[in-house]
């Protein structure tokens, strides 16, 4: 059967990842074992194409039920960790992944504390415990390598103020703008699942590369994993949409001696040097909120959390109101300084 478990061997139960020591960790015995030291068994397993369609937990023997996109997986029935060897196997087989190092306690705390620094949220958006389930989940990303030439066309205009005698002059001197640009950028992420809302992920980043590792199955062990819905091809208009603000932002760097810039033309050469298919950590929460269900997610590497809370709106309305109340205080005062009435 096409399923990995990994049992204690000293007690017999499973075990799983541990995100605090980097670890493969017994829940019941505690014992810990080195992932780096464990031979990863998928590296011995072939599977043919559509061989196996139903998988079985090795511990109770339920069948599990997946989507199709599901890579790792808990059994329903008793909990065990397991891990859908066929569907990591060829092209599906990721080349790195970043372990989780924020755990399951740490993620719901961190949310909880983001939560109650929204000064707009409702009364009480924390005063229970509204979150419906935590799930952490390694989403399959493509990291680009990529080399684009940059051509700008544009027009530039120059302002200079002076004083001569009794005048004041205003000189504005327009000149042609042209850059020609080599941008290059290693690990541009793009999330390749299609469950996942792409402005969320977008929004995760920074992940440190840096601590990218060889995939091994034992890091997917206690936690929901996706193979990808999209290869590297099928997501360049995407990944070229990315590149194209990070370009805009370089280029508005290098006419910043401009009063004004207009460009008229900036065609982008982009070449994929390289496409890496990896997994990243993300913990997805889902917090109801009134009976309205609100959907988070955090980055499972840095603990930062994005999405959009509820938001009161007698709180907005106080705000505004404060603000209001601000400003005509402040034009009373001035008026008073200034020997004025002001009604």
């Amino acid at each position: 059967m096409p399923i990995i478990d990994y049992k204690c061997p000293n007690c017999g139960s499973g075990m799983a990842f541990d995100s605090a020591t980097g670890t493969l960790l017994c829940g019941s015995c505690g014992r810990r074992d080195n992932i780096e030291q464990i031979a990863d068994p998928l590296v011995n397993l072939v599977f043919t194409e559509g061989e196996v369609r139903e998988y079985h937990c090795h511990s109770c023997g339920a069948v599990i039920m997946t989507e199709a996109e599901t890579t790792a997986t808990l059994c329903s029935f008793c909990g065990s960790a397991v891990v859908l060897a066929d569907r990591l196997t060829g092209k599906l087989a990721p080349a790195k992944v970043i372990p989780f190092t924020i755990s399951k306690e740490e993620a719901i705390q961190a949310f909880k504390k983001w939560c109650k620094n929204g000064r707009l949220t409702p009364h009480g958006f924390m005063s229970a415990n509204r979150i419906k389930s935590i799930t952490g989940m390694y989403v399959p990303f493509w990291l680009y390598d990529l080399h684009n030439k940059v051509e700008v066309h544009g027009q530039g205009t120059k302002v200079r103020s002076y004083t001569s005698g009794d005048y004041e002059y205003t000189e504005t001197s327009h000149f042609r703008i042209y850059r020609q640009i080599r941008v290059n950028y290693a690990g541009l992420p793009v999330d390749a699942a299609e469950k996942m809302n792409d402005e969320l992920m977008d929004k995760l980043e920074p992940f440190h590369y840096d601590q990218l590792k060889i995939f091994k199955t034992p890091y997917l062990a206690g936690y929901i994993a996706e193979k990808y819905s999209y290869d590297h091809k099928q997501l360049i208009p995407r990944m070229k949409g990315r590149v194209s603000k990070y370009i805009d932002d370089y280029v508005q760097s290098t006419v910043s001696e401009y009063s004004a810039v207009s460009i008229t033309d900036r065609p982008i050469e982009t070449h994929i040097k390289r496409a890496n298919y990896v997994l990243l950590p993300v913990w997805v929460i889902h917090y109801n909120h009134k009976n309205l269900e609100h959907s988070f997610a955090m980055n499972g590497q840095t603990g930062k959390v994005v999405g959009k809370p509820p938001i009161s709106k007698a709180k907005v309305t106080a705000w505004f109101a404060g603000i209001s109340g601000v400003s005509l205080l402040s034009l009373k005062l001035i008026s008073w300084m200034i020997g004025g009435m002001f009604w």
